[in-house]
């Protein structure tokens, strides 16, 4: 740590959701291979240790379970490689037999439609996976799509979790989630959980609705991805001494018309380069474990505590 009281996290959803590819889907979209070449995680860990720094890799165990195991070595392979490896969840792409299996109902399908036991069951029983490979400690949860509610951070707090990622404004106004603050600041949630917002930021009306952007890698081919442009509009007046950026394991690849993921060139892996570059001159990158220590020194504050009431899921009148 250089003192400078300016962090970031880069925080990598690590997912292969079966829309994305057609196949070997762990393969293609986390580690990143593909015929004419390699942009996936071991690229993003290899430019994070260029810099001196370690990424949180959000994994996903749901969207494709038929391949647990390949998961599992993903996860491995990250955590003998130091990198910061927590739970990200899609269960909406469980089949209905593994529901059956442990008791649960099918549907609701959505986490941020799921009950308490639902959603504890959710959170230990993918948690303890992780947990188990790597003998620590589960510290941090980001809900798939920021799919979430009230029952979620409880589910938190019951699984002993303390971290939760899931605060995104973007995500609630869409309808993905049903509630989040307008803040990028980490708060507390009243049964003790700390919210870690992803950075975003309110922008001029967008066909007339209110629009808060992401900060996220890459940004899209129509603004480029020079450090500059995806940092710029996040940090110029605004109050950037705090900031989570938002990857996922894809996204040094491209889509092609099909929206599968394909490897085209290097150019992404050169851009995340120069950002992590960029970042690392400006800010101490932090891991989930960094972060808990900051907060207990003080040196990282909730700026307040949100109720849990707030977050309720109301299911829609018939």
């Amino acid at each position: 740590m250089t003192g400078r009281n300016r962090y970031a996290m880069l925080t990598v959803d690590t997912e292969a959701l079966p829309k994305r590819a057609v196949q070997d889907h762990i393969k293609r979209l986390m580690w990143g291979e593909h015929e004419g070449g390699c942009a996936g995680i071991r690229e993003m860990c290899a430019i994070g240790n260029e810099f001196g720094v370690k990424q949180v890799f959000f994994v996903d165990m749901c969207g494709a379970y038929a391949c647990l195991d390949q998961t599992l070595d993903v996860v491995r392979w990250l955590d003998q490689n130091e990198q910061d490896v927590q739970l990200h969840a899609h269960p909406e792409y469980l089949p209905e037999q593994f529901w059956k299996e442990h008791g649960f109902k099918y549907r609701p399908r959505f986490l941020n439609q799921y009950g308490i036991e639902k959603a504890t069951f959710t959170i230990q029983y993918f948690g303890k996976l992780i947990a188990d490979l790597t003998g620590k400690p589960l510290r941090a949860f980001r809900a798939g799509s920021f799919r979430w509610n009230a029952d979620t951070v409880r589910a938190l707090q019951e699984a002993g979790v303390p971290l939760s990622f899931n605060n995104s404004m973007n995500a609630c106004l869409k309808g993905q989630c049903t509630y989040s603050e307008p803040t990028n600041h980490s708060y507390l949630w009243s049964n003790g959980v700390i919210e870690v917002p992803v950075t975003e930021r309110k922008f001029f009306p967008l066909f007339g609705k209110e629009w808060w952007g992401r900060l996220q890698f890459p940004v899209g081919d129509w603004l480029g991805s020079p450090p500059w442009r995806v940092l710029r509009p996040y940090t110029v007046g605004a109050e950037p001494s705090f900031l989570v950026l938002l990857l996922h394991s894809w996204s040094l690849l491209y889509w092609d018309k099909n929206g599968h993921a394909v490897y085209r060139d290097d150019k992404r892996i050169e851009n995340y380069r120069k950002l992590v570059r960029r970042l690392a001159m400006d800010y101490d990158i932090i891991t989930t474990a960094d972060f808990l220590d900051l907060y207990a020194r003080g040196k990282i504050k909730a700026t307040h505590t949100a109720d849990l009431s707030l977050a309720e899921f109301k299911p829609a009148k018939k």
